[in-house]
């Protein structure tokens, strides 16, 4: 006769039964013990007198699950695990990458042991962390968001580059995100504008006491200075959101902001597996990626999609490049020019009026539209004005000096292109560039 192997359960079972047989309990008590009705209890009675001890075996025991994974599958994720970029995914992101480029279909848990059985750990490390008390979200789209910078090792190696991204309070979605080489004004400006076109403009934004948003001269304002009324003057990011009149918010600490701090952590263990997936190696490549990428990440991971919205639709009847720049004041002078960082800059009239001499202008720097001049409503677009070269003269030669002109740059030629337009974002790059990188505030 074959041998019954039953579980410490059904161990337990067969005993408290046979004491209801017995009659040394009764059905009350054994239905109390065993978390069963009474009714319940009768049944096991029942099958117990007909069949014996195995009628406590269910009768799956021993079975192969119908929809269990045969072995050639199971050796195909394995496989597939040990195979770089996917070794580098956490289960979770593991998971929905088999579905979308294997078409293998398996449950969370049926992963991880499979995976765990197989000596596989996820580079997604859990350790404790200290608990802070989770700020309710908005509950109004747009009503803030959060907007920070990280450097990480995007695309491998030792070379780190800083993500742009903001983040809406209420929802969790992505509303603009830029890689650039360093943290940069350049980077939350193109943030700023995915935001302003894709959703709208926003009513508030959280962000840290980076120099970017906040002048280091704050703290030094006393009190007396305060209640003469003092202020310090805005960076330029500052300058930028109070003109569109964005409220620019500050955290205390990381922590305050703890929404767009779990989205890195998120980010550096997806991000960096989908961009080797692909083989995007450059931050071209990586800036054009995020465009599709951003609303699928936001399809798996933003929450309340029906949330009553705040933002502000731009219906494309000003230009957000007029806000979202660099920008400063300049005298004109009287060759019609001015300065930017040594090089000077010639109005485009294009049959507007004329910029009169001497005249206060605002110059705007962008990477789209190139520097431009603001002047009573109107604005301008400028060429480099390269200044004409004068022949040496002999000593005591005062015979009238025979001037040699370089002709300006045409707007929009392959000559002006070579000088504004960039094709590639590196370690030389061009004048216009400069002025984002260095320290605009």
């Amino acid at each position: 006769m074959e041998k019954i192997t039953m579980t410490r359960k059904q161990l337990k079972r067969n005993t408290v039964i046979t004491q209801v047989i017995d009659g040394l309990i009764t059905r009350e008590k054994a239905a109390e013990l065993l978390d069963l009705s009474v009714r319940q209890i009768d049944r096991i009675k029942k099958s117990y007198l007909q069949e014996g001890v195995e009628s406590l075996i269910h009768k799956n025991t021993g079975r192969k699950p119908s929809h269990a994974l045969d072995e050639e599958t199971k050796e195909k994720v394995i496989q597939t695990r040990s195979i770089f970029p996917y070794s580098q995914a956490n289960f979770k992101h593991f998971q929905e990458l088999l579905e979308l480029h294997h078409g293998i279909h398996i449950s969370y848990s049926s992963l991880y042991a499979l995976l765990k059985g197989a000596n596989i750990s996820s580079p997604l490390k859990q350790r404790k962390r200290k608990k802070h008390p989770r700020r309710q979200r908005k509950p109004l789209k747009g009503e803030l968001l959060q907007i920070d910078a990280t450097p990480f090792e995007w695309f491998g190696g030792d070379e780190k580059f800083a993500l742009h991204a903001a983040i809406d309070d209420a929802t969790g979605i992505i509303t603009g995100a830029y890689f650039a080489h360093n943290e940069c004004l350049l980077g939350y400006l193109e943030v700023m504008l995915q935001t302003c076109i894709d959703h709208g403009i926003p009513l508030a934004v959280y962000s840290d006491k980076h120099t970017i948003f906040r002048s280091p001269n704050t703290d030094k304002l006393t009190v007396a200075d305060e209640i003469q009324g003092k202020t310090v003057k805005l960076t330029q990011f500052g300058r930028a959101l109070d003109e569109l009149g964005i409220r620019l918010i500050y955290a205390h600490s990381p922590q305050a902001k703890g929404r767009i701090e779990r989205l890195w952590a998120t980010l550096q263990s997806r991000l960096p597996v989908e961009l080797a997936i692909r083989n995007i190696t450059t931050i071209e490549e990586a800036n054009a990626f995020l465009r599709e990428y951003i609303p699928v990440f936001n399809s798996v991971f933003g929450v309340n999609h029906d949330a009553p919205s705040l933002f502000v639709e731009y219906d494309g009847s000003y230009d957000l490049d007029e806000y979202l720049c660099v920008k400063h004041s300049r005298k004109m002078d009287n060759a019609g020019s001015f300065s930017i960082n040594r090089k000077s800059f010639k109005v485009v009239d294009k049959g507007f009026p004329i910029i009169p001499r001497k005249a206060d202008v605002s110059v705007l720097i962008s990477t789209r539209k190139a520097i431009r001049v603001s002047y009573k409503g109107i604005i301008y677009d400028t060429v480099q004005y390269i200044k004409p070269d004068r022949p040496p003269r002999a000593p005591g030669d005062h015979s009238k000096v025979v001037k040699s002109t370089k002709p300006h740059l045409i707007h929009g030629s392959d000559e002006w292109k070579s000088i504004w337009h960039y094709e590639s974002y590196n370690d030389t790059l061009k004048f216009l560039y400069g002025l984002f990188l260095k320290d605009c505030s």
